[in-house]
């Protein structure tokens, strides 16, 4: 078995053009599993041949990944590692079957994602210190994210022309240079009015030229996606809110608070920008999850 290894390897590299990385979680994977189908066997792994391994001794290997508790992805992973490693096996003419094309791949869960509550939430919006400019800053850029919903990439790409104070609006950009006008709400306006009066000049006055952005980092330039995602996770720690939250739980959390508080799912469509409603459909799921997990915590014959 190892001279077939070594091939399929080789041709990773030399005809895929297979990164290290990946030729190195190949081989991971395939030994792993050539060591569980050995022992099976009663076998040394490199006395076992290709057309001993069959359809029935894969299924006892899933199983036991199963029993590890291994992850879907990871059993899924390991499965599609075999599963390359006997196609070439028939393209070499090692062997004539593929046993692997008639066991399907595990469905994947669905992961619900992860919410702040709504004390929790505001809690760590109030969180920065206002009196300071990166404060300042920061704060606007916590209540835009809850109090829009909108991903992390539409936030770092918002314009100052793109805010409507007036109105208490922000057009976005999303995905395939689409535009929305998406609602502020009461406590994120009033964030960004002080933000821009305030501490946007400052740091503005750190770079010359015009600065288009919005937000903008302690240099005067554009604020990254990575920017926002350490300051988040950095005040989820101050806070204690009891998880690692990113930008993307703001929008999981503003999703389910609306719901919990009877917003209509297709609204809810509308402001997160989802092409499809069976995209926010998850969060009906959530809010599903998190009113079972109350009643069980509260009811007293639950």
């Amino acid at each position: 078995m190892y001279g077939y290894m070594d091939g399929y390897f080789m041709y990773l590299q030399a005809e895929k053009n297979a990164s290290l990385h990946t030729i190195l979680n190949y081989q991971h994977d395939l030994f792993d599993g050539l060591s569980f189908l050995a022992r099976l066997l009663n076998k040394e792994d490199h006395a076992v041949h290709p057309g001993e391994l069959t359809v029935p001794l894969f299924r006892s290997y899933l199983a036991f990944l199963r029993e590890q508790q291994k992850s879907t992805a990871t059993i899924s992973r390991r499965l599609s590692a075999w599963r390359s490693f006997y196609r070439y096996l028939c393209r070499e003419g090692v062997v004539e079957d593929n046993p692997l094309q008639r066991i399907n791949a595990p469905k994947p869960g669905q992961n619900l994602p992860g919410v702040l509550t709504q004390e929790e939430m505001k809690k760590l919006v109030e969180f920065p210190d206002r009196r300071t400019v990166l404060g300042c800053r920061d704060r606007a850029i916590l209540e835009t994210l809850y109090g829009t919903g909108i991903r992390v990439s539409e936030l770092v790409g918002i314009d100052i022309g793109d805010i409507d104070l007036r109105r208490s609006t922000v057009r976005v950009t999303v995905k395939g240079n689409r535009e929305r006008i998406v609602p502020l709400g009461q406590y994120a306006a009033e964030a960004l009015s002080i933000y821009i009066r305030r501490a946007r000049p400052v740091l503005m006055g750190k770079t010359k030229g015009i600065v288009r952005a919005l937000f903008l980092n302690n240099k005067g330039v554009r604020l990254t996606d990575r920017g926002v995602r350490w300051l988040v996770n950095r005040y989820a720690r101050l806070g204690k809110t009891g998880m690692q939250a990113s930008p993307h739980t703001f929008r999981h959390s503003y999703a389910t608070h609306i719901l919990d508080n009877g917003a209509d799912l297709r609204a809810v469509q509308e402001l997160l920008g989802h092409a499809r409603l069976s995209t926010t459909q998850i969060y009906t799921h959530l809010s599903r999850e998190r009113i079972k997990r109350v009643y069980e915590r509260t009811h007293p014959r639950a």
